[in-house]
């Protein structure tokens, strides 16, 4: 069950929210500065002050309210520090139901971890003024290209059932070593699952989950420009599957191996882009086709 969030859109983010685990503390700061270990408890009492904490019925909450299991609370993350991200997104489409846009490489689609305000999402709820945005698939903040979003909450089940039913056809581009053994185009088929590091996918023994056709764009030396079709939707899954046949895309920092964060560093790219989806739209029954203007 998810609540209406009772504080309302600030400077194009959205409240965040918690649904308090099973736990016993004496009151609803002990809660917070157990919860979250990183933020002082004079940053609570202000954000308390302002009365943006609240839980899922509106209702201000202070330091000395109560804390139990089950209760949803509101607030608005903030972060001290944010390293601003020095490109734009460039919008391909919009119309009543669908905002389509070309996103660059780095800029993250949605808040977490270090990004707030330098995300895509927010940068679009501000310039958009569209409160309801919401992004209709994944695309990783280190891949550029095409992304849909939902203006419209009526009809966004309808477009996200598409990808469910795997109505879309997704093209992309990447640049990786050249694979001289292999003849193309192939299909490349894994069982792909999470790894014990949270933030990568492994391929394991175990019924294929994950399904990518490959071919050859054109030979640019000891590389290849290759045209990726994945008919299903794995985290990471472009990434691993080249990874696995010899050829991680070029600037991976995850495969074959995971390298250290690189911070800030905007200088190697990812080469992976998103390039075109298609689909026939289910409201007018139109083919859609939308294409990013970038190249690797």
């Amino acid at each position: 069950m998810q609540f209406k969030s009772p504080l309302p859109i600030r400077d194009g983010v959205a409240a965040s929210y918690l649904w308090l685990p099973e736990g016993r503390w004496n009151n609803m700061l002990e809660f917070l500065l157990a919860q979250f270990p990183d933020v002082q408890e004079s940053t609570w009492r202000l954000r308390m002050e302002k009365n943006e904490l609240l839980d899922a019925q509106g209702n201000t909450l202070q330091a000395n309210s109560v804390a139990k299991r089950g209760m949803c609370i509101f607030y608005y993350r903030e972060l001290q520090a944010e390293t601003a991200i020095p490109f734009e997104a460039r919008i391909i489409h919009q119309d009543k139901h669908l905002l389509v846009v070309d996103k660059p490489h780095f800029l993250p689609v949605t808040p977490g971890g270090r990004f707030l305000h330098e995300t895509l999402l927010v940068r679009l709820k501000k310039t958009l003024k569209l409160e309801h945005l919401t992004p209709i698939h994944r695309l990783d903040r280190e891949t550029a290209g095409v992304i849909l979003f939902s203006c419209e909450p009526t009809s966004r089940g309808i477009y996200q059932r598409l990808f469910q039913q795997r109505a879309i056809q997704k093209t992309y581009h990447a640049l990786a070593p050249h694979l001289p053994n292999l003849h193309f185009p192939l299909i490349y088929r894994s069982h792909m699952l999470e790894s014990e590091q949270f933030f990568v996918m492994q391929e394991g023994i175990g019924n294929t989950n994950s399904e990518t056709e490959i071919d050859i764009i054109e030979r640019r030396g000891e590389l290849s420009l290759y045209r990726l079709h994945p008919s299903t939707g794995k985290k990471h899954q472009l990434r691993v599957h080249l990874a696995s046949l010899g050829a991680p895309i070029v600037n991976d920092s995850f495969y074959p191996i995971a390298l250290p964060c690189k911070g800030d560093d905007f200088s190697r790219p990812l080469k992976l882009l998103a390039k075109s989806i298609s689909f026939t739209d289910p409201i007018n029954a139109e083919i859609r086709h939308f294409e990013s203007q970038q190249s690797l």
